[in-house]
């Protein structure tokens, strides 16, 4: 029983060591997504409006922004002028407040998009007549999604019918391409008169670089005169990120020392009141040859055995636990390996240093003194 309560102990100390740490780092993901879905990640980069001459910015831009070396993606749009409409039956001057914007075919990754229904512009339809809906423009045309098995709906763009292929989501770090219509790069050349410059560079870059990509994107995509060009900064959301990770960082560390703290004292106590009720058994083992340094080891290896078993116990109750909890949540399961690999050799530590004080108390018991007060 005085084993079991011991191991139980120790366990208990473990479990909560991974438990404080796996809970809050399942958390601290949960709220970095939410916050990376605000765009701390993203920039773009543009002609200041209103320019005479207008700013032409090069149709290789998005490659030389690739160049730079913490971007991730680059991509661009680029505003074509041309109106849509539903039919040819509709007013010809009425586009409904929708932009028409020529589109590179990995524009989606570099805002975060994603296709509500059919399909995405492809380089192997880049230079036919297909277009896909942002999600306000769907809304307006009355093309709200696209019916699998059913005729493509086709809208109309000055004098050509385009095809609809694909609806997009929401995307809230770009609220411009909810209302657009967007054509392929080579079909916008083709059908609409495109010049090939583009109008926004968007691009995401790694979050600990994003301010030195900030400053020097504008140079990049407009070597001539950068100044001409505005870049947005970056999100408020980065700095609210980053100081979440720090705090969350100090409460891992807090957490888990009065967890192993809590543990190594209820190891220590047990030991401690196993060598005052096993005096006789020391006793009579020093009396039958048992010197002082096999009376150590014998105390020094319970003491190791009994955290290291409630350490093993307590770890895999701590992970299970952790792992049920956060899918609960419904936040992304995280058990840092640097919790389990401390459960298991913090257990072992706790029990060296919780029994070195018992097990030297016991090797000093004179073979006399422990029979007679046993």
């Amino acid at each position: 029983m005085r084993a079991a309560l011991s191991a139980l102990g120790i366990s208990i100390g473990i479990a909560t060591l991974i438990l404080v740490t796996s809970i809050p780092a399942s958390s601290q993901r949960h709220l970095d997504q939410q916050l990376s879905a605000l765009g701390t990640n993203t920039l773009r980069a543009e002609p200041m409006p209103n320019q005479k001459p207008p700013i032409l910015l090069p149709e290789e831009a998005p490659d030389m922004v690739r160049r730079i070396g913490p971007v991730t993606h680059a991509s661009a749009v680029a505003n074509t002028h041309a109106l849509v409409r539903r039919s040819d039956r509709t007013d010809p001057n009425d586009g409904l407040g929708l932009s028409v914007l020529a589109a590179r075919t990995d524009l989606l990754s570099a805002v975060n998009g994603t296709v509500r229904s059919g399909t995405f512009l492809k380089s192997a339809t880049d230079n036919f007549p297909t277009v896909v809906l942002g999600y306000e423009a769907a809304a307006r045309l009355g093309i709200p999604r696209l019916i699998p098995g059913q005729e493509p709906p086709q809208v109309l763009i000055n004098e050509t019918y385009f095809t609809v292929v694909g609806v997009l989501g929401p995307m809230r770090l770009a609220p411009d391409l909810e209302r657009s219509v967007l054509v392929g790069w080579g079909a916008a050349k083709k059908a609409l008169h495109f010049d090939g410059h583009p109008t926004v560079v968007y691009t995401t870059a790694r979050e600990d670089s994003i301010e030195d990509v900030a400053s020097v994107l504008a140079a990049t995509v407009y070597p001539q005169t950068p100044g001409l060009i505005q870049v947005s900064r970056p999100s408020d959301a980065l700095a609210a990120k980053r100081a979440t990770a720090s705090t969350f960082s100090a409460l891992f560390l807090g957490l888990a020392g009065v967890a192993l703290l809590v543990g190594g004292v209820g190891v220590a106590n047990t030991m401690y009141i196993s060598v005052l009720e096993r005096r006789r058994e020391i006793g009579l083992r020093r009396a039958l040859g048992a010197h002082r340094g096999q009376i150590r080891g014998q105390f020094l290896t319970e003491s190791v055995a009994l955290s290291l078993l409630g350490g093993l116990l307590g770890t895999a109750v701590g992970v299970l636990t952790s792992l049920a909890y956060a899918t609960y949540q419904g936040w992304p399961p995280v058990i840092p390996l640097s919790a389990v690999g401390a459960g298991t050799a913090g257990a072992v530590a706790i029990g060296v240093v919780a029994g070195v004080y018992p097990s030297m108390r016991a090797a000093r018991l004179a073979p006399t003194e422990a029979l007679a007060t046993g």
